[in-house]
């Protein structure tokens, strides 16, 4: 379909029930419903991303996460509204208020946090391929299933209970995951609920299957979550990493300074940083210390942790041109990283730019890879072991 006009619609009510206020819930750092709107809005099909909501505070978080809203009246807020009337709203609205009608509707569930954009645009692209009129993201299903009968009898529903084929030997079945589901809205519209017509199916990781219905969840996402992060984060990474270079400030400390009474200064850093560096050291791979920073504590700490080290100098990215072609190296194989606007240029320079988890916003938008830690807090030592994960992998 050329010129496909493509929303994604995310329904995310105030009155959450069974985990209160669930929909913006912090999980794994960010809010529950943040995450569905990042992969959204990197999915390459979706033109348009709404969170249908009737809640100030959903919002706002979606707003800042970089969603429209559109406000869902209260007759269509309560526990037993279906989702299908949220969607029609935001349809409805959208086309009174902008006349904008979209070709294809995405319906993405903010309980189903590990979603990724590929599933996204896997699910449109079924639906395109197999001519299809809406889909849905399964998961392969292998499982017994069973229902006991008003005798009390157990009774298998797919299958027979006399007979235990192996896997291989049954047909394929599929789970439902309940995380993305794609209509032609012309279609919709008519039927006023998400399968009509011809269904197709995209077959997800089960990995990435997970809805967040109770407590427990949520502890089992924040794992899931930071292992698919982690992951995202190593697989960014160059292989054949030829340096490292680091800035001082806000990367070996956590961005502030000790000043005594007759004007000396100290910083505070991580043993466990130190520890990662050193284990990184020991593959030979090159670590350059670059700072701004005049302070002899640069050097001194450079020194007891036996790294090269750059320090007081006003343009850094001239330096570390200058550096890379001193000692041969290719740019597009360097990391930096780093924490503030001065090391933007540094970044722009490299093959790999990776900033700390509480970096200027400026240096966030431009980072290859964000890190979980912040500076001074860990941050060093995780992207010391992505590194060595990334080389022997």
């Amino acid at each position: 379909m050329n010129n496909m006009e493509c929303l994604a619609v995310i329904p995310a009510r105030g009155g959450s029930k069974g985990i209160p206020r669930k929909n913006i819930l912090p999980l794994a750092s960010k809010p529950l419903i943040a995450y569905n709107i990042e992969q959204a809005r990197q999915a390459r099909y979706v033109n348009r991303v709404v969170v249908s909501t009737d809640d100030a505070e959903i919002g706002a978080i979606a707003k800042q996460s970089g969603a429209q809203v559109v406000w869902r009246p209260a007759e269509i807020s309560g526990d037993r509204a279906s989702s299908e009337l949220a969607l029609l709203h935001t349809l409805e609205s959208m086309q009174q208020n902008e006349g904008y009608r979209p070709d294809v509707l995405v319906f993405l569930q903010c309980t189903s946090p590990l979603t990724l954009a590929e599933d996204i645009d896997g699910t449109v692209q079924a639906l395109l391929d197999q001519a299809a009129d809406t889909a849905l993201a399964v998961i392969p299903f292998h499982y017994f299933l069973w229902r006991s009968d008003p005798d009390g009898d157990s009774l298998g529903i797919n299958h027979d209970k006399r007979i235990r084929p192996l896997r291989q030997e049954r047909e394929p079945q599929y789970l439902e995951t309940g995380a993305v589901y794609v209509m032609r809205v012309p279609g919709f519209l008519a039927a006023r609920h998400r399968f009509f017509g011809r269904t197709a199916m995209y077959v997800m990781p089960t990995e990435r299957r997970l809805e967040i219905d109770d407590p427990v969840d949520y502890q089992v996402a924040e794992v899931l979550l930071r292992d698919q992060q982690a992951a995202r984060r190593q697989a960014n990474l160059p292989r054949d990493v030829q340096a490292l270079v680091l800035d001082f400030d806000g990367v070996f400390t956590d961005n502030r300074v000790i000043v005594f009474q007759d004007g000396r200064e100290a910083v505070i850093c991580d043993r466990g940083d130190g520890h990662g560096v050193a284990q990184l050291k020991k593959t030979g791979l090159p670590i350059l210390v670059l700072s701004t920073e005049s302070n002899p504590v640069v050097r001194a700490r450079a020194t007891k942790l036996g790294l090269a080290c750059l320090h007081g100098i006003a343009n850094k990215a001239e330096a570390l041109q200058k550096w890379l072609a001193k000692q041969g190296l290719d740019a597009a194989k360097v990391i930096y990283v780093g924490n503030d606007v001065n090391d933007l240029g540094c970044m722009q320079l490299v093959g790999c730019a990776v900033a700390v988890a509480d970096a200027h916003p400026t240096i966030l938008g431009q980072a290859d890879v964000v890190l979980q830690h912040a500076g001074g807090q860990g941050a060093l030592r995780e992207i010391c072991e992505l590194i060595m994960l990334s080389r022997s992998g």
